[in-house]
């Protein structure tokens, strides 16, 4: 995955609108705004870019699927149960995205997540080190800044391919982590905080205060961007599309609480309310979107995945750019690996062996190409839910984890597939040289 072999000469990027036609960006009226823009998004899938809308159709005929074979699977227990599921590779697959999107790849974000969790678990342990779970909680997340540095030293200053640098720490990490914890080994997870990141709710008020919040981040976010087009010179979009994706927003955010809010308890308690762990993936996946669309880190990562020669002679430092992703991508795996630990309860000597894939998976079956310059922190995370979806669902069908694999790696081949035939589309090459 060498920069060097790339063969475009024009860096995507998302915020990219000179293949909008300018009535669709100004528009003399509300309809027809709206009917170029559709007429734009039309011909930008018909020309290969088609962003996370395999992803979203898998995920619709999925979910149809796996509500005629169980009955169980609409339940509102089974949707918060499969929401606590796609999280850890929710936020695996989002941090995977920085170095997929330079044409890159991290093969050990999985162990990298299981050694800061080992460190976790031995300092905080209270029949140990008994270090101040907080402290500990720092030194696990800084763990993973510090591997995401290595690897970036290794890939951006040395030259060496990140296949062969992070092929290398997985198999490293996997004998650090049995250092660590010991063979046979396994921590609990005493932290009541901890705990209750996958496995308590929000009161049935803060699900409704979440989306109020999403829809004031998404105004908010849209008005300035609105502001900053119009002080450069640029045309804007009709503002009919804002009022829609909040529309949307209210309408999927408020069944989802509203669904989440009904008493999904077995016995004399009722179990209610939002997971925790809903609202925090959901703030970082909004922190990484603006990092990425919306500041000059996001535009320049783009711009070295579409073409690093050309982003370089731009004056843009690739090595620091590079550097500071593969960073983002490892911490955040120590994130997904704190989601695991508090849904499942322990740590042992293999903690995170066999995530990495997946979330690369889950990145690819979103709709982030591995090719580099091409997709979005929202793409990898729909790619996330998929793969929970099959996950959940034939779980629910008592089949085997063969038939799982089987069918992840037949989703994946398909994405990919899809994402080289997109590619060759958009005017794209597959030609290595």
């Amino acid at each position: 995955m060498s920069d060097s072999r790339k063969t475009e000469t024009k860096p995507a990027t998302p915020t990219d609108t000179t293949a909008l036609p300018a009535s669709g960006l100004i528009g003399s009226g509300m309809e027809g705004g709206l009917i170029d823009q559709a007429r734009a998004y039309i011909s930008r899938v018909r020309g290969g870019e088609m962003g996370a809308l395999p992803a979203i159709a898998g995920l619709v005929v999925l979910s149809i699927l796996f509500s005629a074979l169980s009955g169980y699977f609409l339940t509102e227990r089974n949707f918060a149960n499969l929401l606590t599921q796609a999280a850890p590779q929710v936020m695996l697959a989002m941090g995977l995205v920085f170095v997929i999107l330079l044409g890159e790849i991290d093969l050990s974000a999985g162990t990298t997540s299981g050694v800061a969790m080992g460190l976790f678990v031995v300092l905080s342990d209270p029949g140990g080190i008994n270090m101040n779970w907080i402290l500990a909680l720092i030194i696990a997340l800084a763990s993973g800044v510090v591997v995401g540095l290595f690897i970036g030293f290794f890939v951006a200053r040395v030259g060496i391919p990140s296949f062969v640098v992070t092929l290398g720490l997985f198999l490293g990490f996997q004998g650090l982590e049995l250092l660590i914890i010991g063979s046979g080994g396994l921590y609990r997870i005493t932290q009541p905080t901890v705990l209750a990141i996958q496995n308590s709710n929000l009161p049935v008020w803060g699900g409704w205060v979440m989306v109020a919040v999403m829809l004031l981040i998404s105004f908010g976010t849209a008005m300035l961007d609105r502001r900053r087009r119009t002080r450069a010179g640029v045309p804007n979009r009709v503002i009919a599309l804002l009022w829609i994706r909040l529309l949307a927003i209210l309408v999927v955010g408020g069944v989802i609480v509203f669904l989440l809010n009904q008493n999904r308890g077995t016995g004399f308690r009722a179990v209610t309310g939002v997971p925790i762990v809903v609202p925090i993936t959901l703030f970082i996946l909004w922190a990484g979107t603006f990092m990425l669309d919306r500041t000059k880190y996001g535009r320049y990562l783009y711009a070295i995945g579409g073409n690093a020669e050309a982003a370089r002679r731009a004056g843009i430092k690739v090595v620091g750019i590079k550097w500071a992703a593969f960073a983002i991508c490892s911490t955040l795996a120590v994130v997904s690996g704190l989601f695991s630990a508090s849904k499942v309860g322990s740590v042992d000597a293999a903690f995170g062996r066999d995530t990495a894939l997946t979330g690369v998976a889950a990145a690819v079956v979103g709709g982030v190409s591995l090719f580099g310059g091409r997709g979005r922190l929202a793409n990898a995370a729909i790619g996330a839910v998929v793969i929970a979806i099959i996950t959940n669902g034939l779980g629910l069908l008592n089949l085997g984890g063969g038939i799982n694999l089987l069918v992840t790696g037949g989703v994946l081949i398909l994405a990919a597939t899809v994402d080289a035939v997109s590619r060759v589309r958009a005017g794209g090459s597959l030609t290595r040289t």
